[in-house]
Formats: C-alpha cells, sequence, structure tokens
C-alpha cells in the first residue's frame, strides 16, 4: 500500500514516473504503532516521497541514479523525534510536549472542546474567554457554561485557538470539510516567470549550494527545514526576539540549521531580511494566512524580488473555505476533522467496552510530521522545476490535507490495532529500539560568542537512507541566535 500511496502523490506533481522504482519501503508498515490508523503508511511514505524527491534533484544536477530506502518502524519512531533527544548535562527527559491546561474538556452540550495553551498569548486568550483561573478544575467548570461549537467560533474570533469536537461524518458535512473535500497534500502552483536554473559545479549532496530562508514553528514547517538542511542545503532559521518561543521543541527541529532573529517590525531588520530574500532558494513560512503580505513578503512580493524563487506555505485548514484563516495546530486538526472520536471509537471496540465515549488522539502530531515532509517533497519537487522548466513556484500543504490524506489510507482492524500495534518505546535514549537509531550531535560553534566547550546532543538518526548521498546530521545550534544574518558562500 505504502508504494502505491507513494507512486499517486509522486504522479500528481508530474515527476518522472521511472523515479518510483528506485523507492524501498517496507512491505507490511502496519501497525507499527498502537492506532487504528496507518501511521507506518503515512511516516514512511511521506519521508520516502522527500527522500526521492531529494534524489530525483541530484540526479538532475549530476546525472546520477540512487535508491531511497526507508524503515516503517524508523519511520514512526521520527514522527515522533520531539520526544527522543538528549543533551550532555541536561535532564529533558521528562519536559512535557505539551502544556498543563492543554487538553480537551467537557461542554454543556455533552461534546468536547480542546484547547491548544503552549504559547503564553493563546493560553491567555482561553483564559479571557472562559474568565477563569489558569487551572484545569478552573476551565473545567467554566467551559461547561459553553456549548462546544459556540466556544470554537468564540476562540476564533479572537484569533486564539480551539476546537469543538466533531466525528468522521459531521466533519464531511462541515462548510470547510466540504472544502477541502479534494484538497491533494501538497499543491505546486506556477507563480511567475523565470529562466530555468542553470546547474554548476560537482554537488555532493542533492541541495548543496540551495538557500532556505525558514520562518516556521512548532513542528511541521521546522521538521521541513531539518530534512532540507540533512540532504545539504544552507537553511537559515529566521525568529523574532519578539514572539515566545518553545525550547524543547526547537531544539530538536532545529538541528542542521543555522538560526538568526531579525524583527520584520523594525527598518533595520526589515531591510537586512530583504536582501536575504533577494539571494535565497527557497523561502519557507508557517504564518497565519495574510501575516507576511502585510510586511511585503507575501508570496507575489517574494516572487518578485526573486524570480526562480520556490515559496512555500503551511497553514492549519487550506486555502479554501470558511476556516482559511483560521489558526490551528496538529491536535486541534485532529480533533475538529473527527480523528480523536475516530480513534477512539475504534479503541472502544477492542476493548468492549460500551462507556460514553472520550476523544482519543493519536499517539504522535502525525498530522505535524506529515505535513512537515510534504512540504519537503513539493520544494524539492519544485526546485526541479525550476531546471526543466523554469519559473517561480509555491508550495501549498494544510494540516488538514494531510490529515484527509491520512484518513484515506484507511484503518486497521481494532484488534489488529491495538492488540497488536506495539506502543511507542519510552523517552529513554538508552532504550534499545530507540538507541538503534539514534546519532550523536555536536553543538554549533555560531558566530560571535565562542563556545568554550561544545555539548553534544544525542537524537534520532534521519529516516530516509540514500544510497549514494547519505544525508547530513549536520550540528546542532541549541540556541535561536546562534548565527548573524548572512548566508554562507556558495561551493556550486
Amino acid at each position: 500500500m505504502a508504494v502505491n500511496s507513494a507512486q499517486a502523490i509522486w504522479r500528481s506533481l508530474q515527476l518522472p514516473g521511472d523515479a518510483i522504482s528506485r523507492l524501498r519501503l517496507t512491505e507490511q508498515p502496519d501497525p507499527a504503532v498502537n492506532s487504528s490508523f496507518r501511521i507506518g503508511t503515512a511516516a514512511q511514505t511521506a519521508i520516502g516521497l522527500s527522500g526521492l524527491a531529494a534524489a530525483e534533484l541530484y540526479k538532475l544536477r549530476t546525472g546520477v541514479e540512487q535508491e531511497v530506502t526507508v524503515e516503517a518502524q524508523h519511520a514512526v519512531l521520527e514522527f515522533n523525534s520531539e520526544a527522543y533527544y538528549a543533551i550532555e548535562g541536561e535532564d529533558r527527559s521528562k519536559f512535557a510536549l505539551f502544556d498543563d491546561l492543554a487538553g480537551v474538556y467537557r461542554t454543556k452540550d455533552d461534546s468536547y472542546v480542546r484547547i491548544h495553551t503552549n504559547f503564553p498569548h493563546h493560553k491567555q486568550g482561553i483564559l479571557d474567554i472562559l474568565r477563569c483561573e489558569p487551572t484545569k478544575e478552573s476551565i473545567t467548570h467554566a467551559m461547561l457554561q459553553w456549548t462546544a461549537v459556540d466556544f470554537e467560533t468564540e476562540a476564533a474570533n479572537r484569533k486564539t485557538v480551539a476546537t469543538a469536537l466533531r466525528s468522521f461524518q459531521e466533519w464531511n458535512a462541515h462548510p470547510q470539510g466540504q472544502a477541502l473535500a479534494n484538497a491533494p497534500p501538497v499543491q505546486l502552483i506556477r507563480v511567475g516567470d523565470a529562466p530555468k536554473r542553470e546547474i554548476r559545479g560537482c554537488p555532493t549532496r542533492p541541495l548543496d549550494g540551495i538557500r532556505v530562508l525558514d520562518l516556521t514553528r512548532v513542528l511541521a514547517g521546522p521538521v521541513c527545514g531539518r530534512t532540507l538542511a540533512a540532504h545539504g542545503a544552507d537553511v537559515l532559521l529566521v525568529t523574532s526576539p519578539k514572539l515566545p518561543d518553545l525550547p524543547n521543541l526547537d531544539v530538536d527541529t532545529s538541528r542542521g540549521k543555522r538560526t538568526t532573529q531579525l524583527d520584520l517590525a523594525e527598518a533595520g531588520d526589515h531591510e537586512r531580511f530583504a536582501s536575504l530574500v533577494e539571494d535565497a532558494d527557497v523561502f519557507l513560512q508557517a504564518y497565519h494566512p495574510g501575516g507576511l503580505a502585510s510586511k511585503g513578503f507575501g508570496v507575489a512580493d517574494v516572487a518578485k524580488m526573486r524570480p526562480g524563487i520556490v515559496y512555500a506555505s503551511l497553514c492549519a485548514y487550506g486555502w479554501e473555505g470558511p476556516w482559511k484563516e483560521r489558526r490551528g495546530f496538529d491536535s486541534l486538526v485532529q480533533t475538529a476533522t473527527g480523528f480523536n472520536v475516530a480513534e477512539s471509537e475504534a479503541f472502544a471496540t477492542y476493548n468492549g467496552s460500551d462507556a460514553p465515549l472520550t476523544p482519543k488522539p493519536l499517539p504522535l502530531q502525525a498530522l505535524d510530521h506529515a505535513a512537515g515532509y510534504m512540504l519537503a517533497f513539493g520544494i524539492q519537487a519544485a526546485l526541479c522545476k525550476t531546471i526543466t522548466e523554469g519559473g517561480s513556484w509555491e508550495v501549498r500543504v494544510s494540516l488538514a490535507a494531510v490529515g484527509r490524506w491520512i484518513r484515506s489510507l484507511g484503518q486497521l482492524d481494532p484488534t489488529v490495532a491495538f492488540g497488536k500495534g506495539p506502543p511507542l518505546p519510552p523517552r529513554d535514549m538508552d532504550d534499545p529500539e530507540v538507541a538503534h537509531y539514534a546519532v550523536r550531535i555536536t553543538q554549533a560553534k555560531g558566530d560571535g560568542a565562542v563556545v568554550q566547550e561544545p555539548k553534544v546532543m544525542t537524537a534520532l538518526a534521519h529516516a530516509a537512507k540514500l544510497s549514494v548521498t547519505p544525508v547530513r546530521e549536520g550540528e546542532a545550534p541549541l540556541r535561536l541566535d546562534a548565527h548573524f544574518p548572512q548566508w554562507l558562500p556558495r561551493d556550486v
């Protein structure tokens, strides 16, 4: 099934059909984890497509073919990479992936709402609506005064984040679900004219000499940037010093990148960023819809500044429909689009339980990670097109459309899913399964301040194995301001 799914998506972008024969995937990838959804298939397919696109780009640049191999179990662990890393001298093994207040709460119409409170402003927005104290008990009581959809709507109106629980059937009937009914997991759109990209030098990796501006946070976008860096790109992660960060995620997803900070509201930083755009090959962003256009860096602006650019956009709910401007995260999209209900129903069938169902999330952030690799796949496919066709290209990926694709893979029989599907291994780098896929990475020296004794980070290796150009694990910046806002010299 995985190869068939990969083939369909590969061909949807009009890429050479013979390349799919060089993709090697686990024949029976599921159940790779205790979920009723085909997470093993989704993980190795998304990672495999990204690796195969890198191989195709390398072939266009050098004429050299290679095979790409992805093992399902490794891929599933990489879909949870933020849980599996360690830094010498630090105890991060028990850090929480979610804020204490995040989760689902019952509403007065006997439904549920999921709130996301990892960022301080989102947490405060929820508390302001509920007019309650920052405790689970207080939120539980206050939420019972709301219906699920009313609270979801109020949160959206206040530009904070929460979603009502829905089944697949309810999402299908929802106007946004209908708007996404035929949405592919990744889309390429030609947005401008430009000459064909010249092939120069002798690259040793698929993305050698490719410059990527990464303006993403949390998981999906940062996973994409990390993947491009592993294939040789100079990825410069640009964050604002005025926005909150998520250090326990950033440490993992910034591996292989260089990191710098600029405030686009400041004239000097805005000008410096514009100069970076003019010499970039890829512009990767996950701002809320319209957020960068208001600063002069929307897709049309950037394509005009840098003809031949690949502009990659990530959003929660797609580019059509009433929710196209709505903010969202993986856990919220899972809840809104039916996954939490379907997983709960499957688990109840396995248990033989007739108790009232409670929402059950997927065991990992599958939508985020799959979207990240779909973005990397789309970006590299677009880079291929800049060689073969020329032009400037936009890559579009939404969490909801990726979720629709995962749903289309079908569900396992509950007795197989939960009876044979193994739980994720413990968050311990000494666990045999985790250690089998682990690599050691040295802290980057950075620019300016000298790192006296670089730390060593242990993390999961990349799951895509390329036979000629193995991925580059790189260094770990370990902070968001390790480098100057400038490009490295191009070798090719």
